[in-house]
């Protein structure tokens, strides 16, 4: 790995501050394309996190997405309700109930995955040049590793 870049400082955070909008303003164009979603927020995170992470308990969602157990349990109701995660007992402690994604949560994400990459595949055909398109392809390991630095 490289060593940290020695730019100015105030070159570092105009380019800091830059990137916020610019990834701020495409996240939200992304969202948009993920049409009939009433979710919110809270909701969606969990939804992610039980995709990324597999099936937990209502109590580790809510270590691990910093609320409290009465709030988990509420967002837990209303995924459930919506037909997106359906429990079952912990097979090591039969009093828990440990959640999983249903199959139509994970046809949601399907399908609201490829309409974000439908949309933004068009918005670099149609946008961008090719030299544009291959150096932002250059960069998202770049992006990649910064989301995931801490």
């Amino acid at each position: 790995m490289d060593t940290p870049a020695s730019a100015p400082r105030s070159d570092t955070a105009r380019v800091a501050g830059e990137l916020r909008v610019a990834l701020a303003a495409l996240a939200r164009r992304l969202r948009e394309q993920a049409e009939g979603t009433d979710l919110t927020r809270s909701q969606s995170s969990v939804l992610l996190r039980l995709e990324r992470e597999g099936p937990a308990t209502a109590t580790a969602l809510a270590r691990a997405e910093g609320v409290r157990p009465q709030s988990m349990a509420k967002i837990v109701q209303v995924l459930d309700a919506a037909g997106l995660v359906s429990g079952a007992p912990d097979p090591k402690d039969g009093r828990k109930t440990v959640l999983s994604l249903t199959e139509a949560a994970r046809e949601e994400f399907r399908t609201g995955r490829l309409a974000k990459e439908d949309w933004l595949t068009k918005a670099l055909e149609t946008g961008l040049s090719g030299d544009e398109i291959e150096a932002l392809g250059a960069v998202a390991p770049l992006l990649m590793r910064l989301a995931q630095s801490p």
